[in-house]
Order: C-alpha cells, then sequence, then structure tokens
C-alpha cells in the first residue's frame, strides 16, 4: 500500500476512502497523509545519519501546523521567512533554538521579535539587514549566519531560482569577506555560519555539489581571516516527482553533502521543504460541468486558480485524475481542466485524456502538499479550502473552512465612514 492509492475501484489516502472524506467535508479540500509526511521525513533523516545534521523543515511550503507538529514531533526544526511563520512554527511544537530566519525583508520588528524569542540563527541576506541587526542586537548580542549569493544556476523555473547574481536573495560571494569583516566588528554581532539556497524543485545534483563546494571554499578563507564557522545552512531545494522527472537519490545527495563540507568540522542544517510535503497531499475537487465547446472540452471543477494557484503562475503540471478508478477499457477524450473564476489563466491542465465525467464526480490533483493551500487566496470572495489530515483510518479537519459571513466580517465595514 502506498499514501494515496486505489482499492476496491476507488482512490483511499492511508486507510481512507478520499469520496468519504469528500461526503463529510465537501469539496474542494487538500488532504495530507502523515504516513507519507513521516515516512519523507525518516528516509531524509536516515540517509544523512552519518553526519552532523539539523533537518529544518521550510515552513513556506506548507504552513499548516499540524503539518509543522508531525515534524516537530520527528524531531525536526524550521526554516521560516516571516514572523508569522516564526509564530506557527514555535505554537506547532518547534523548539525555540531549532528554529532559522531567512529572507531579504526581514523588518526591524520581525528581528527584534525573533531576537527576542532566542531562537537559533537569523541568516542576514544584506549589508542593510546586517546593520539593523547590530542596532537591535547590540546590547544583548546574536550569533548570526550570512547568506551568500554563490552564483550558480540551479536549472529550474526562473521563478524559483535563487542562486544566481540576478537573483534578489544573498550577498554576493566575492563580497562575503568583507561583510563578514563588517559584522565581527559589530558590537553585539558574531558571525559563526554561512549559509545558501539555490532554488527549488532541483532534481539535477551538480548544481547543489558546485554550490557546497564554493562554499566549502568560503569558510576555509573565512577561518584563515580568523572567523570562528561552525556551522553551515546548505539550504534545501531537492525536488519531486510530478510528471517524469526522476529526483535524485537521497543517499546521492548525502554523498555530495558529506564529499564537499564533511572535512570541515561544521554542524550542517538542511532546509527541505517540497520534498518533504508535496507528494503527502492531494487537492480533492468536484466536477461542475463536462462541457463540450466548438472546439475543445472544458471539464469545469469546483476548484480554482485561488486555491492552487501554480499552475496559473508557474505553467506547473499536476497529474489530474478521477477519485474511482478509471477501467481499462474505458475511452477518453481530451479535456482542459478549468476552475469557475473569471480569468482563462484559472487552467489547471489542456488537452488531458479523461473519461466521460458527470456532475459531483470527484477528481483528485496529485503531488499537491507544496505550495498549496498555503499559497490559497479568497480571490472572487471564494472561501478558502479545509486542509485534512489523514492517519491511518482516521481524518481530522486542520484547517477548516470559513464561512461567508466570516468573510464579509474581514472588511470591518462597521469602522468605515
Amino acid at each position: 500500500m502506498t499514501e494515496f492509492d486505489y482499492r476496491d475501484g476507488m482512490l483511499h489516502a492511508e486507510n481512507i476512502a478520499v469520496s468519504e472524506i469528500a461526503e463529510q467535508v465537501g469539496t474542494p479540500f487538500y488532504c495530507y497523509s502523515t504516513a507519507a509526511l513521516t515516512n519523507r521525513y525518516n528516509a531524509l533523516r536516515d540517509a544523512l545519519a552519518a553526519q552532523d545534521v539539523t533537518i529544518c523543515y521550510a515552513v513556506k511550503a506548507n504552513s499548516n501546523q499540524a503539518v509543522i507538529r508531525t515534524f516537530a514531533e520527528l524531531g525536526a526544526g524550521a526554516d521560516i521567512v516571516s514572523e508569522g511563520e516564526l509564530r506557527r512554527a514555535l505554537a506547532a511544537g518547534v523548539p525555540a533554538d531549532r528554529i532559522i530566519f531567512s529572507g531579504v525583508g526581514k523588518t526591524r520588528d520581525e528581528l527584534a521579535y525573533a531576537l527576542s524569542e532566542n531562537i537559533h540563527k537569523i541568516n542576514v541576506e544584506s549589508v542593510p539587514e546586517l546593520e539593523v541587526l547590530g542596532e537591535i542586537a547590540a546590547e544583548r548580542g546574536a550569533e548570526i549566519g550570512i547568506r551568500v549569493n554563490p552564483d550558480v544556476d540551479a536549472k529550474t523555473h526562473e521563478k524559483i531560482s535563487t542562486g544566481k547574481a540576478d537573483n534578489k536573495f544573498g550577498i554576493d560571494i566575492g563580497r562575503a569577506l568583507d561583510v563578514f569583516a563588517k559584522a565581527r566588528a559589530m558590537p553585539g554581532v558574531k558571525p559563526v555560519s554561512v549559509a545558501v539556497h539555490i532554488g527549488s524543485q532541483l532534481t539535477d545534483l551538480a548544481p547543489l555539489r558546485a554550490a557546497y563546494e564554493t562554499v566549502a571554499e568560503l569558510v576555509t578563507a573565512l577561518r584563515a581571516d580568523g572567523h570562528e564557522i561552525d556551522s553551515i545552512d546548505l539550504g534545501g531545494g531537492l525536488g519531486i516527482r510530478y510528471k517524469d522527472e526522476t529526483p535524485p537519490p537521497l543517499a546521492d545527495y548525502a554523498r555530495i553533502v558529506q564529499e564537499t563540507t564533511g572535512n570541515l568540522g561544521c554542524q550542517l542544517f538542511v532546509e527541505p521543504g517540497r520534498m518533504l510535503v508535496g507528494n503527502a497531499g492531494i487537492l480533492v475537487t468536484r466536477v461542475i460541468y463536462d462541457k463540450q465547446g466548438q472546439s475543445r472540452r472544458f471539464v469545469i471543477v469546483d476548484a480554482a486558480m485561488n486555491d492552487l494557484v501554480r499552475p496559473a503562475m508557474y505553467d506547473a503540471y499536476h497529474e489530474i485524475q478521477p477519485v474511482r478508478e478509471t477501467r481499462a477499457n474505458t475511452s477518453t477524450t481530451d479535456a482542459d481542466i478549468v476552475g469557475p473564476i473569471c480569468e482563462t489563466g484559472d487552467t489547471f491542465a489542456r488537452g488531458r485524456a479523461l473519461p466521460p465525467l458527470k456532475t459531483d464526480d470527484l477528481l483528485v490533483f496529485q503531488s499537491a502538499g507544496a505550495y498549496g493551500a498555503v499559497m490559497a487566496s479568497t480571490y472572487n470572495s471564494r472561501l478558502l479550502v479545509p486542509e485534512i489530515l489523514v492517519k491511518g483510518d482516521k481524518f481530522a479537519v486542520v484547517r477548516r473552512r470559513p464561512s461567508y459571513d466570516e468573510l464579509l466580517k474581514q472588511d470591518q465595514l462597521a469602522n468605515w465612514q
């Protein structure tokens, strides 16, 4: 049994029929598998077991507190990029000393709050940020990391590439020695870590090797310059299978980590997000109409781009299948799967082979656990969809669907004159 598979003609999430969940909570909804989250975390932990590595889950991939708590109970820390994510991680039970704060636009208030919570480390990404942090930390003190930009092309989608010279992230590695020296001269600031992250959805390990080798050379140079570098943050970015990608074996990734950084005596941090949650979640939707246009067939569903924006934003691919298993001899025709939002961009897929469908049939979007619900909005005044966590033969609503009254009350009309 896999975490999501067909049995008795119906798709199951672990030991529960997806149709049963749909009947109880309505559609659309996200569904996550506890077993899948656990299995993926344990696989990465075991691959890196020979090294001093802390896994900090990248909360931005899926910030549901039940998901974060699942990883926290397995021993994970958290990689966060905002005060809101920091508060979510703490509320979900992640110890403060296992939280790392990254991101290019940390505000003064966010930096002060992070220091007040005594999180493990703040990764500084610019000289102006360093100067602000220096002012805040002058009296209380702070050990920090500095994120460098190694100018390595991750060979991934341009909108999720973060390690090239023309990306907004990190400090140009050619300036690193000067910036570390500036940080060391500041009262209360001690730079002890180098951080790097070159992008997301990487299926080729060569760019990671290149980035890690560059960072290792920098650590050696920094130590020669008198810095006490005790840790390296290697970021995340490992990809998953959406269509026909071949993600690299975790053993190969672990070997690269060992070969590039193993002789430095540093504590290591990795920040996986998508590879932990992407294939641990699905989006379930219901057919509204199967419409035959003049030249195209449209399957209109009750999920929309506000629920899952990746196809509209990145032209991202998600496998789409009926929840009821299709018989081998069933005829199919090509269809565009679209949502009800008044945007042509509200299109999930074009030209997918699907059997005849009728109103209320259920479809499932695979590989929707990462950058799905976390990027959702209420565009067209649509309600945020619920999130479900399955464990064995039980499930829980870990984010409920709000009511229209709650949506309207957010506008505070009574305060407008």
